[in-house]
């Protein structure tokens, strides 16, 4: 089997005991494949003790620290191969990963993309609401994290409309022109989270207005740092995007630039589920074994979808839970996760954290 054979498979579609048997054959082969192709990486295998052509358990394929991708190239195709250079969020000052994503790898991020998130809205493309500004898109061959999201969701939309101007201003006139369009029937909105809840749901409160959008649904990820330092909570960002545009269908994602794609999407009972084209082990803080579920540690994720850069075991900056697998009662087979928050000492950062006002 190979990553082509994998998006073939519904991605809530395998139990615990099928996914472990295939990820094992692939995250090995490429475990090999990136440390012929990739020095630094190959340097990083070596130092852990990882032998070379071994038949490893995916818990011990070598994880690289996502810091790793702010500090080395890490590139595992020639550089005339190299489609894209995706940067991550970070704030000004801070350092940046930098991703290079070969044609393949591209293209498999955005069908990776469109599998998980057309099993939570179907596949039928609704009129789509980009709560951000346009001007994000400007470089398209240097793209951000926060750029890259609004591109990729952006396959899923018609008639799409940004809801802020060039300055990060509400655009009243194009929210209720998406309003009007959308007529009560579906669609379709997206943003990250700080910035819907200062540049959306705050200038609509100051102006007392309430879009008609109570049959969209609301996809929106990063960001919630900021939203905690401002005692903004889960239920009270949903309960503002209620009085902003009547709006019910609000799911959080988590992911990163460093495995673009490969999000892991909030179901109806408020649980982040791995896909079938993802992973995800909790390792101890202290000696960073695997934890049981139930236990807060690092997360780590698993994909055998990065080819052109050793990005398929990542040792995050984020701590977290798996509360359960296999059991969800939204259906969905797979590992489900709680987001806990950041280990000491790393850097803030998250897609809507790049906008500094």
């Amino acid at each position: 089997m190979n990553y082509e054979d994998l998006l073939n498979i519904g991605p809530y579609a395998l139990s615990a005991a099928q996914k472990e048997q295939i990820y094992r054959e692939l995250l090995n082969r490429l475990t090999d494949w990136h440390r012929e192709r990739c020095a630094p990486y190959g340097r990083v295998c070596r130092l852990l003790g990882d032998p070379a052509q071994g038949m490893r358990a995916v818990e011990d394929i070598p994880m690289v620290p996502v810091s790793l991708f702010k500090q080395l190239r890490l590139s595992s195709v020639p550089e005339e191969d190299i489609f894209k250079t995706m940067t991550s969020s970070g704030t000004s000052g801070q350092k940046t990963s930098r991703i290079f994503l070969d044609q393949q790898t591209a293209a498999w991020q955005q069908r990776t993309l469109e599998r998980i998130v057309s099993d939570f809205i179907g596949r039928k493309r609704l009129p789509m609401l980009i709560i951000d500004s346009p001007d994000v898109l400007r470089d398209r061959n240097l793209f951000s994290a926060r750029g890259a999201g609004i591109l990729g969701f952006s396959i899923f939309g018609t008639k799409r409309r940004y809801a802020l101007t060039s300055d990060m201003k509400l655009d009243l006139d194009a929210v209720e022109a998406f309003a009007e369009e959308a007529a009560g029937g579906p669609a379709l909105l997206f943003g990250f989270t700080y910035i819907i809840w200062k540049y959306f749901c705050q200038p609509l409160a100051a102006l007392g207005r309430t879009l008609p959008l109570e049959n969209g649904f609301l996809i929106h990820g990063g960001g919630w740092k900021k939203l905690q330092n401002e005692a903004v909570s889960g239920e009270a960002f949903k309960e503002g995007l209620r009085n902003a545009a009547r709006l019910s269908r609000v799911r959080n994602y988590y992911g990163m630039a460093e495995q673009t794609g490969c999000i892991y999407m909030e179901c109806e009972h408020g649980r982040l589920h791995a896909s079938v084209y993802s992973d995800v082990r909790i390792r101890n803080m202290e000696d960073f074994s695997c934890c049981k579920n139930g236990t807060e540690g690092v997360i780590q994720v698993l994909s055998p979808m990065a080819r052109s850069y050793p990005g398929h075991s990542i040792l995050t900056e984020d701590k977290g839970i798996i509360l359960g697998e296999d059991d969800c009662p939204c259906g969905r087979k797979g590992k489900y996760i709680k987001i806990t928050g950041r280990i000491p000492a790393a850097e803030i950062r998250g897609c809507s954290d790049t906008y500094e006002s």
